[in-house]
């Protein structure tokens, strides 16, 4: 039987980063992943909060080397109005920009990084069953792709499983979220347009219909990303197949069709539905949740990556504590710190399917110090509570639309 300090499952951003982390303390780490990379996935479009993991990961100047397109901002679009947040004019100190990659490149930047490091990784390698001793130790059975059944024991787990959920599903541990279920139809395509748009440097975000909105994700070889995300039942109302469906959505909005109606697709729309959830706990005797096997919300403002890093940062610094036998308080360090943020995001998403934020964003000459604390949010700052938009983030955003549409009944 191997036997290593830790074993983290997922090799996504999440697993690296905890992987590097630990491995640079001194720990021997192995890293098991479920499927073979490169692999597609979404969630391309990282926030300024993940650079500061990348730089603390040792891993900002692998991404670097990539090429990949930078970002320097949101831009809001409905109809002929506009809304742009530059993340070089925010209230809180930190990084300014970021980038728009394809994840199966980033992903596998960062795992293969990790690897060149002496860290083991094993692909195409599930994770079968999982027996925790009283100890916190445990032992892991691994079935590889060649059949072979292979016993790890750790003296901790770092899963970071993303949508596969492990250790929850082994130990009945999922719980539905709270925000009403979604579907997204997405596609890369050949972007012939881009020039004629104010692109590349930003993610766009077109406001389409009702609780239904528009990725623009342009990345550095000229591709870009496109998705439609809306309540299933809207989405049902297109005929036809993925494709079709797809097509009838660009064609019936004006921007769109004449930006993307004439693009080649580089792979055919594809659906993902069903992907808001959450865990009865964020940690336990032996283990901690990660990335999206912790909560993941929602598409809109690109939070993914951004808590799979800081989760998978903030993790891996507690796990190195306590292996060296010091005093660790997993629920206030680990899950409070990190439901605080969670709730932060999670407000901006409810506040934004009901239209609050809409009105935020489009209003009529905004407050540039208001404008500036949002911004803030939208880079991932949101355990910064000098910041009255993370502090009382419910309350302010409420009070704020009361005020611009007061504003704009009585301009």
């Amino acid at each position: 039987m191997n036997k290593i300090d830790v074993l983290v499952i997922g090799a996504g951003p999440a697993g690296s980063i905890a992987a590097a982390l630990l491995h640079k303390e001194g720990f021997v780490v192995r890293v098991v992943e479920k499927e073979k990379f490169p692999r597609f996935v979404i969630g391309e479009s990282l926030l300024p909060r993940c650079m500061e993991v990348l730089e603390d990961a040792d891993l900002l100047e692998a991404v670097k080397g990539m090429g990949f397109q930078e970002k320097f901002g949101a831009k809001f679009v409905r109809n002929h109005q506009k809304a742009d947040y530059n993340f070089s004019d925010q209230h809180t100190q930190g990084w300014t920009w970021t980038w728009q990659v394809p994840r199966a490149k980033f992903d596998e930047t960062l795992i293969n990084t990790v690897a060149a490091r002496g860290v083991p990784v094993s692909f195409q390698s599930t994770v079968t069953a999982i027996k925790f001793f009283e100890d916190a130790s445990s032992v892991t059975t691994v079935q590889h792709q060649d059949g072979t059944e292979e016993k790890i024991e750790a003296r901790f787990i770092v899963d970071a499983s993303g949508y596969g959920r492990v250790i929850p599903k082994l130990f009945n541990l999922d719980k539905p979220s709270t925000l009403t279920d979604r579907k997204a139809i997405f596609a890369h395509v050949k972007d012939i347009h881009r020039s004629k748009s104010d692109e590349p440097n930003r993610i766009t975000i077109v406001s389409y219909a009702p609780e239904t909105w528009v990725w623009i994700i342009p990345f550095s070889d000229g591709i870009t990303s496109v998705g439609f995300v809306g309540k299933r039942e809207y989405l049902q109302q297109f005929s036809g197949n993925s494709k079709e469906q797809f097509n009838t959505l660009i064609a019936n909005n004006n921007l769109l069709q004449e930006r993307f109606s004439e693009a080649e697709f580089v792979f055919e729309p594809r659906t993902l539905e069903a992907w808001s959830t959450t865990t009865e706990k964020f940690y336990g005797q032996g283990f901690v949740l990660t990335g999206n096997v912790t909560e993941f919300l929602d598409p809109i403002f690109s939070s993914g990556v951004m808590f799979a890093t800081v989760s998978s940062q903030l993790a891996a610094h507690l796990v190195a504590r306590q292996l060296k036998k010091q005093s660790v308080d997993w629920q206030t360090e680990y899950t409070q710190y990190l439901q605080r943020g969670v709730d932060v995001f999670r407000s901006y998403v409810v506040n934004w399917y009901d239209g609050t934020l809409e009105k935020i964003f489009y209003a009529e000459n905004p407050d540039p110090e208001i404008k500036k604390q949002i911004c803030s949010v939208l880079a991932g700052y949101v355990w910064d509570e000098t910041n009255p938009y993370v502090f009382d983030h419910a309350a302010a955003l409420k009070r704020l639309a009361r005020m611009v549409n007061y504003q704009s009944k009585h301009s």
